[in-house]
């Protein structure tokens, strides 16, 4: 049985029917509370109480919600596969370790912007979650390489991580994901601006089904990252590099040529990657399954070298944009002046 209360999320009955609710509805296993911003703590007791059964259930933005929610759902709904938390920022370590001793078959765990998590709550889910496939992590910003390195030693089977926004992490990470994570499918690791060429190397050579990477503003890597993801990770799908400056067209080169050029790779983001020029479009004519570019602020990129791609792959999308040129100041100086950014209609 699936429900979706996302409709009546402000509701002022809601929370007095939800009790009403999960009496009457045992054998619920889905259910989606995604920016219910009413509910409280009594609403994971009756799912508790009433609702043994529940394998995915969704919390998203129920921002009212602590630690006792975790606590009660670890007691009474122990069948947990998919947990999603994302920005319930009163959750902290307690709350992990009170869940994960009772859910350890957890499979999924969505934990983005729970800004209070320290590596301690990760050290929790290494310890009781090895059945975990899917973790994310977004904006956990007192997350350090010491949570992930622990995760991936007790996570052997994970598939999915995002670390997007932990500017703590390091190499340290990556390697610790290339020694122990092989089943590694998707990684985002966007705005950890600390990652380097030596690290995404380790993890290209040890995680060979690599399907999706998102480094934006992964600003130290360079070339070598995209020679060793050309040699390594045949099945990559999506790339995104934006605001990766070091990035140039020979490194485009070696990618599209590769075997998931030719056959994989439908999506790459090149947003700011000033060095890029119209050689990269032509490098990507030789990927057939492309389907989207973006080329935001790629100041290189001409129209001209987006009109030959279009020609020669019509559809793919290629999402660009110009400033508008800035004209000469008038004779006079009192003419009105606009600059790269702006243009009057």
């Amino acid at each position: 049985m699936n429900y979706n209360f996302w409709h009546y999320s402000n509701s002022p009955a809601f929370c007095c029917c939800f009790r009403t609710f999960a009496q009457n509805c045992r054998n619920i296993e889905h259910l989606n509370l995604n920016g219910c911003t009413k509910i409280t703590d009594s609403t994971c007791y009756s799912l508790s109480r009433f609702c043994s059964k529940l394998k995915h259930l969704d919390l998203t933005s129920c921002v009212a919600i602590t630690n006792s929610s975790l606590k009660g759902l670890s007691e009474g709904c122990r069948n947990l596969e998919h947990l999603n938390l994302s920005w319930c920022d009163q959750i902290t370590k307690d709350g992990i370790e009170a869940l994960v001793k009772g859910c350890s078959g957890l499979k999924a765990l969505f934990l983005r912007g729970c800004t209070q998590l320290e590596d301690e709550a990760l050290k929790h889910i290494q310890n009781h979650c090895h059945e975990l496939a899917i973790l994310n992590l977004q904006s956990c910003t007192q997350i350090s390489d010491e949570g992930i390195v622990k995760i991936c030693r007790g996570c052997h089977r994970l598939q999915s991580l995002c670390v997007s926004g932990c500017c703590n992490l390091t190499d340290a990470s990556l390697t610790a994901l290339g020694l122990n994570c092989p089943r590694l499918k998707i990684l985002e690791a966007a705005r950890c601006s600390q990652l380097t060429d030596a690290g995404f190397t380790l993890l290209a050579r040890n995680c060979h089904e690599l399907e999706k990477m998102d480094l934006e503003e992964c600003v130290l890597i360079t070339d070598s990252t995209l020679i060793q993801l050309s040699i390594h990770c045949p099945k990559l799908q999506a790339l995104s590099l934006s605001h990766c400056e070091l990035i140039t067209d020979d490194g485009i080169l070696h990618l599209s040529n590769s075997t998931c050029g030719h056959e994989r790779l439908q999506v790459l983001e090149l947003d700011n990657c000033l060095l890029i020029t119209d050689v990269t479009l032509e490098h990507l004519e030789n990927c057939h399954n492309l389907e989207r570019i973006e080329l935001y602020d790629c100041q290189q990129v001409t129209r001209a070298g987006i009109k030959r791609i279009r020609a020669h792959r019509p559809h793919v999308k290629v999402h660009a944009y110009f400033a508008p040129v800035t004209p000469p100041p008038s004779v006079g100086g009192s003419g009105q002046r606009l600059c790269r950014c702006c243009i009057i209609l």
